[in-house]
């Protein structure tokens, strides 16, 4: 695993600090917090001792990511994306594009985003659902997630298939959304031309939401626009995608799922993810396993789809730490 991807962003952000050198890092001390300043010194102290390599490979990622900030503030996302792959290849680029132009969207509606989703959801109930779309592609994907979730289902449609089209917003679009919204909530700030919204956007928002919601809707995208549905679910992990993992994977995965989620998520499964989650662990874990399915009764549905949650939750963690790899299509096949 990458020393980048293994170290949290204080830790590499302390790294970075490291290579610079006293004199330097006490000039970027300078224009930090107080709190900043105590985060950022003990993660210093910390730091576990780092190869050449390694350090070389965090300096050059922080190098990357001013290059694309400075580039993006001076040209816009489209220009940025242009000089980026030149620079740094598209993949590459397109790391730097996503994690810089997050951190470019958090500015605007950062209000919104403070505010509890419940007040979020009454407060957009009565505009067009473009409006709705637009503000959460703003928010963060668990409260989006949660605000749709509370609309009827009809809106619920209506409102992913809004965010999974939005492409770009200008700043003067940002300016007419955020008056309207002042009166209920307080700040307006300009911003750079910034890439909200699309498929990705959505894809997270659904790893967010609960189960009978994202049933809900797969259910009924199907039917209506297969082809947006299909798109979403590919770039996205659900229960029913255990069948697609090997069994190094799953039994990976197992080590750190308790053994009682694992009793109530096999429980509410069809008969096909049962034996392969029950011929991935040992005979001693199947049979206390099948005991406690079997002790089980009366299992709400809701339970089920608790349990069968925090398993994908497990995956996601695990693919994102970069311990487990999920092949979504022939561009992610390892060739040995």
């Amino acid at each position: 695993m990458s020393t980048r991807r293994r170290l949290s962003a204080a830790g590499r952000a302390a790294a970075v600090i490291v290579a610079l050198g006293t004199d330097q890092a006490s000039e970027v001390y300078k224009h930090l917090r107080e709190d900043e300043v105590e985060l950022l010194s003990l993660e210093v102290a910390k730091l576990e001792r780092l190869s050449n390599a390694d350090l070389q490979e965090i300096v050059n990622d922080f190098y990357g990511l001013c290059q694309t900030q400075k580039v993006i503030s001076e040209g816009g996302i489209l220009y940025a994306r242009d000089v980026l792959e030149k620079a740094f290849g598209a993949q590459l680029a397109a790391s730097y594009m996503s994690r810089v132009s997050n951190s470019m969207q958090t500015r605007a509606f950062d209000f919104v985003r403070k505010s509890n989703y419940k007040n979020l959801a009454m407060m957009l109930q009565n505009e067009h659902p473009q409006t709705i779309a637009f503000v959460l592609s703003y928010v963060t994907s668990d409260q989006a997630s949660k605000v749709i979730s509370s609309y009827p289902k009809h809106l619920q449609l209506d409102v992913i298939r809004r965010i999974a089209v939005l492409d770009s917003v200008s700043p003067e679009i940002v300016k007419i959304v955020e008056s309207v919204l002042e009166k209920r909530f307080s700040s307006m700030i300009s911003l750079d031309l910034t890439e909200i919204g699309g498929v990705n956007y959505v894809a997270d928002i659904m790893n967010h939401t609960d189960r009978t919601t994202e049933r809900f809707i797969f259910d009924e995208l199907s039917k209506t626009d297969p082809e947006l549905s299909n798109e979403i679910r590919k770039l996205m992990f659900v229960f029913e995608d255990i069948l697609s993992l090997d069994d190094m994977t799953i039994q990976r995965v197992l080590r750190e799922v308790d053994q009682q989620d694992l009793a109530v998520a096999i429980k509410g499964s069809s008969k096909e993810i049962k034996d392969l989650l029950l011929n991935n662990v040992s005979s001693r874990a199947r049979e206390n396993i099948l005991a406690d399915i079997e002790y089980l009764r009366n299992v709400r549905l809701r339970d089920v789809e608790t349990a069968q949650q925090k398993i994908v939750e497990i995956i996601r963690t695990l693919e994102e730490s970069g311990e487990i790899i999920i092949s979504r299509g022939e561009e992610d096949m390892i060739i040995a």
